[in-house]
């Protein structure tokens, strides 16, 4: 007889190919355009680079969107045209069409490869046109996908003002709005509504979220005595929030490695290293321990974080017991294994196309609490797998789920596999309480489609025509 090893186990890495599978990175246009109103974003590229738009975001086409595509010609490949000049002319008719509070150049791999200096070009261009002009790196040789909004946020922290510029016209102004605001509230009612907040330094959360999913964190932290000082993208270029040394910053995305860096080298802020609020765990771990930094004791989580589990019932049914395995493709993959373990999944593999350890620790650790809790292995963590190393140990261990990329996903429907889109994550709510369901939402529909067909007897079918 021997004795079982009960201690838990520890995550393990391992780096394969190095290539990324992933979209491109100036995908991210297609949700920060959206995010900030008053913006335009000009991507710098070949025709290619305009393909890739066009179908990536063409269902975008009637919401008239403020981008464009700058097409590289062979003349400006091989510098017999002026970039400056270029530039300044397409910006100009950007500023009579449109009149943007601020323009973000989007650099790609051909930006990178010809060597064209957007970071020199851009405040001479800044000054003349008087428009500012935010310059962000998106290629796809040095990022997956999602990687570029952190790029955006990084170049724009640094745009953040220092101290909020206050004078008697805007001070009318906000004593009207606060008026406005307050109108038929009794003053002690109003009072009251200042009271709710405990006295902390400055919160700003970085991440571009849908506006009522950056409502509903808000009203989150403001249950438990916290008010946030701001979001970085705000809903208006014009609105940037004031980023002083000693103000508190905390991440909502996994992928923002690069801005957290920034608000921490450059803007002196301190970085609330939490787990990201994907989830109710996630949620609920991330408000904790953004109450512990300002010494607050957090009030009715236990019941919230019990009563959204009950909410999700229905969909735990479906999938406890079931194994997932992540391909890797938008860096969200670490949260969402770890909420899947909790919800009652096993993950043998977690494939992820850049891992920044030191950003991340706290989901990791909360992924190898989770693990343990729930008395399951810990996954394997491959940083830029080798999709084919990974399609042989899908069959090996007979997955029940695989989220991947858009490419790998018809390919291995065709041999059995069901498959779910890890993009429509990126694109779909899924942080804070009351979106996990959402995310099971997602999770679950390949499952429950693969019912129905069984239930119909069509599987059958399909795997016949499968051979033809």
């Amino acid at each position: 007889m021997t004795l079982a090893n009960t201690e838990p186990q520890a995550l393990t890495y391992e780096c394969e190919t190095g290539n990324y599978h992933t979209f491109c990175p100036i995908s991210c246009v297609a949700w920060l355009y959206q995010k900030i109103e008053d913006s335009f974003f000009l991507v710098i590229g070949t025709k290619t680079c305009g393909y890739f738009l066009q179908n990536a975001m063409g269902v975008m086409i009637f919401a008239e969107p403020r981008y464009a595509m700058a097409e590289l010609e062979e003349g400006d490949i091989s510098a017999q045209l002026n970039d400056y000049e270029e530039l300044k002319r397409l910006c100009l008719q950007i500023k009579r069409d449109r009149n943007p509070s601020v323009i973000v150049w989007i650099g790609t791999c051909t930006t990178e490869i010809i060597k064209m200096d957007l970071e020199g070009l851009a405040p001479k261009l800044e000054a003349e046109i008087g428009i500012p002009i935010v310059t962000a790196r998106a290629n796809g040789l040095d990022y997956a996908f999602t990687q570029g909004e952190d790029t955006v946020l990084a170049a724009m922290a640094a745009r953040c003002p220092d101290q909020a510029p206050v004078v008697e016209t805007e001070k009318k102004e906000r004593n009207a709005i606060a008026s406005l605001l307050n109108f038929g509230k009794k003053k002690e009612d109003v009072t009251a509504d200042e009271a709710e907040y405990v006295k902390h330094p400055p919160l700003v959360l970085f991440g571009s979220l849908p506006d009522p999913v950056v409502t509903n964190l808000t009203l989150e932290l403001k249950k438990q005595g916290i008010k946030v000082s701001g979001w970085l993208p705000s809903k208006r270029y014009t609105e940037l929030p004031v980023l002083e040394e000693g103000y508190y910053v905390s991440g909502v995305n996994p992928f923002l490695s690069r801005t957290a860096t920034t608000l921490m080298r450059r803007r002196k802020c301190k970085l609330i290293g939490a787990p990201f609020p994907i989830g109710p765990d996630g949620t609920r771990a991330w408000i904790e321990k953004i109450c512990s930094v300002f010494g607050i004791e957090p009030q009715g989580l236990d019941e919230r974080e019990a009563q959204i589990w009950a909410n999700l019932e229905d969909y735990l049914q479906l999938i406890r017991g079931k194994s997932v395995f992540f391909m890797g493709d938008n860096l969200l993959e670490i949260s969402l294994a770890r909420f899947l373990i909790r919800c009652g999944m096993t993950c043998p593999e977690i494939g992820i196309p850049y891992m920044d350890k030191r950003y991340q620790a706290a989901e990791l650790a909360l992924l190898e609490k989770t693990c343990h809790e729930m008395g399951v292995p810990t996954p394997k963590i491959i940083e830029k797998p080798d999709n084919y190393n990974q399609i042989q140990r899908i069959k090996e261990q007979n997955i029940d789920l695989v989220i991947t990329g858009m490419a790998h996903a018809n390919p291995l429907e065709a041999r059995g596999i069901n498959t779910k889109w890890s993009v429509e994550f990126t694109f779909a709510q899924i942080h804070g309480f009351t979106n996990a369901r959402d995310i099971l939402e997602l999770v679950t529909r390949p499952l429950r489609r693969n019912n129905n067909l069984k239930d119909l007897g069509w599987d059958k079918l399909v795997r016949e025509e499968t051979k033809i």
